[in-house]
């Protein structure tokens, strides 16, 4: 029921009016790091109960699928909750068994080891490398006895008079033997703090069980999503990869001690049950998980091997064994990697361990995990994604702005590379270059570019085109692009976009027309802003690569008063390319019809580049234009050229100039019309998204 607070207006006190400037900034920093020491020291001192917690949480995880199975066999939720706890608690004690025996045997058989140990230092003495080491040993020692040597006869002689010492007067005391409770406690104090975190790690893994939809619509509660339905949809998702991922990945790691232990054993190295469990769980660790797991059963080895047969043997069941899995099967079954970057897994590493220690280090990878797509799916906790996801920071757009403001060209050329290994050359122009451009546009309207920042973007723009003049207008994907599309992906680019052909049933660049194939057949007009000239030269590039002659003409040329002078030459088309950024753009009007003016033959489209611009989109605006049609990419632009020169070459085709204006209206349309095959946006749905 809702609660009338409207007495309760006057309890609160009015917010001031004004704040102080220097006030704002402190509060705004000093919250997040107040906030975020708390949790830490919440995490530190409670680390007795949030480790259980924590342990139960990915257990949870790891048994979700399981009880969904047995529930679809029609089980009552209890029972299959039931089932699964029970089974996965017999694992944990068979498994804790096995461990306890393999201890036991192992402290029983090491002082059989050590006359095997002496053996083997008494023959690294007598090899090449043992006499060096003794060389040097002798030669520190007689230095050592030189110094000694003087010191001592600089002391004077005890007097022979001296007295002796008395004798030390030997006390023996004798401890009364513990009874049957001091034993039983000597005995169980070392288990009852594992038995007790394992009894409360399975009390609380019950519980989430049993209510894990009412735990997931808590927690979207205070996550506080606006849109409830894809809040839980995607909540349900990321549970399900987050499963998918722990259950993979638990089930490779114990596949991989499986295989450790048999070949431990086939080896000869004792306990060979011990060293697979201790290596499936070593690979949980990150980065020195592999090599932790191989000292051990290495040392064994030369303490049991008089030769040193066996320790080859071991370190080669190690050495093979571990690339092949981490290199090849761990990507065949949930990517190639778990969604963090590597400085992330570092990182996390290193806090965990030293927040919870050892078992911190078990459990950082897979805890972070969480909180990366617990990041992804709610917009409160998007900065987690951002500090430790291994997607990029910005999207392709946002990337290649940043480059071309920083002045780096080599950079902007990387990431060209990067994005054109699977996508279209138009589609890169269009969807990363033409929005780009887009927010210098606004940035120099807002008055924030200085006339050396306009220079050098477009100095940058200028390198850029000329690096992409060879580059062919297709996308043909490598044998070994696969790692890339990830990338891409991860990007935010279709890896599959910009693969078909632009215009179907367009002529090849040798069968175009000769008076298409005239240099200045198409004109490429630039508006007045100042990255109008290189959305023009990209235009005028895209269409020469289709074997159609060009020629970029900039906005001062077809100024009023240059207007008389200006020679079209062999002009059949012209485009006019502008990325407007406010208000209606009379300029582009009056541009138009000073063109229709001086070509009147010509057919004339314009390229208007504004996310927020409503022209493109109403036709009695567009009427007023003036042109004959109105594109909102270059793809838009190369096919409406593209259609007016095959219908233009068709000897059925009406008179020229009428088929020309309706091929260029009806390649405009028609992109309008087709499925959008570029990059995608920035914000994908979140139910696209999780852990790979």
């Amino acid at each position: 029921m809702a609660r009338d607070t409207s007495s309760e207006v006057s309890l609160v006190p009015p917010r001031p009016t004004r704040i102080a400037a220097a006030e704002v900034p402190k509060a705004a920093l000093a919250s997040p790091i107040v906030v975020g020491a708390a949790i830490v020291a919440i995490l530190y001192f409670g680390r007795e109960i949030f480790i259980p917690i924590a342990i139960a949480v990915l257990l949870s995880f790891v048994l979700g699928p399981i009880v969904n199975l047995l529930r679809r066999l029609r089980l009552p939720r209890i029972v299959a909750v039931g089932i699964a706890v029970a089974a996965t608690l017999g694992i944990v004690a068979a498994l804790a068994t096995l461990i306890g025996v393999q201890l036991a045997d192992l402290a029983q058989d090491v002082p059989r080891y050590r006359t095997t140990i002496e053996r083997k230092v008494e023959g690294l003495r007598d090899s090449p490398v043992g006499q060096a080491t003794s060389y040097v040993a002798n030669i520190g020692r007689a230095i050592h006895q030189a110094g000694n040597s003087n010191e001592d006869s600089a002391v004077k002689a005890p007097p022979a008079s001296a007295a002796p010492e008395p004798k030390p007067v030997i006390v023996e005391m004798k401890d009364r033997p513990p009874g049957p409770i001091e034993m039983a406690g000597t005995v169980l104090s070392p288990v009852l703090h594992p038995l007790a975190i394992t009894g409360i790690v399975f009390v609380v893994l019950l519980f989430i069980l049993m209510q894990r939809e009412d735990l997931r619509d808590r927690m979207i509660r205070l996550a506080g999503s606006s849109d409830l339905h894809r809040t839980t949809l995607a909540m349900d998702d990321a549970a399900r990869r987050l499963s998918r991922y722990f259950l993979v990945q638990l089930a490779l790691n114990a596949c991989f001690g499986l295989v450790v232990g048999v070949g431990l054993y086939l080896i000869g190295v004792p306990n060979p049950v011990l060293w697979g469990i201790f290596s499936a769980l070593m690979r949980f660790v990150p980065y020195a998980g592999a090599f932790l797991s191989a000292v051990f059963p290495l040392a064994l080895a030369a303490a049991v091997d008089p030769g040193w047969g066996m320790v080859i043997a071991t370190a080669i069941l190690f050495l093979i064994l571990e690339p092949l899995v981490g290199q090849i099967v761990e990507p065949m079954l949930y990517g190639h990697s778990t969604g963090l970057s590597p400085f992330a897994v570092l990182v996390s590493a290193l806090f965990w361990t030293w927040l919870w220690g050892p078992i911190g280090l078990l459990l950082s990878t897979p805890l972070t995990v969480c909180l990366v797509v617990l990041g992804r799916h709610v917009d409160r906790l998007e900065f987690l994604d951002v500090l430790f996801g291994d997607q990029p920071a910005l999207t392709p757009v946002e990337n290649f702005y940043q480059r071309i403001l920083a002045d780096d060209p080599e950079e902007v050329q990387e990431h060209a590379d990067l994005i054109l290994q699977e996508c279209s050359l138009s589609t890169y122009y269009d969807e990363v270059v033409m929005k780009g451009l887009e927010l210098a546009a606004r940035d120099a309207a807002r008055g924030v570019l200085t006339a050396e920042q306009k220079t050098d973007i477009r100095a940058s723009l200028a390198g850029l085109i000329e690096e992409l003049a060879e580059h062919a207008d297709e996308s043909t994907p490598r044998a070994d692009a696969e790692p890339n599309r990830l990338m891409l992906s991860r990007a935010g680019v279709d890896p599959a976009c910009g693969r078909e052909p632009v215009v179907p049933g367009a002529p090849s660049p040798d069968a175009v027309p000769q008076p298409w194939r005239q240099e200045g057949a198409v004109l490429c007009v630039s508006g007045r802003g100042f990255v109008d000239g290189a959305a023009a030269a990209i235009l005028a590039q895209l269409l020469a690569k289709r074997g159609i002659g060009t020629r970029v003409v900039t906005f001062s040329e077809l100024s009023r008063s240059r207007i008389a002078t200006f020679d079209p030459g062999p002009a059949l088309m012209a485009c006019i390319v502008s990325l407007a950024v406010s208000g209606e753009p009379t300029h582009l009007r009056r541009l138009v019809h000073r063109l229709k003016r001086r070509i009147p033959r010509a057919r004339i489209a314009v390229g208007l580049w504004r996310a927020d611009d409503e022209i493109p989109a109403d036709s009695a605006q567009q009427a007023t234009m003036g042109a004959d049609a109105h594109v909102t990419s270059l793809r838009a632009a190369v096919e409406g050229v593209l259609a007016a020169l095959r219908d233009a070459a068709s000897p059925t085709a009406p008179e020229a100039s009428e088929t020309g204006r309706g091929a260029v209206m009806a390649g405009a349309e028609g992109l309008d019309a087709a499925p959008a095959n570029s990059l995608r946006h920035i914000d994908p749905d979140p139910a696209e998204q999780g852990v790979s």
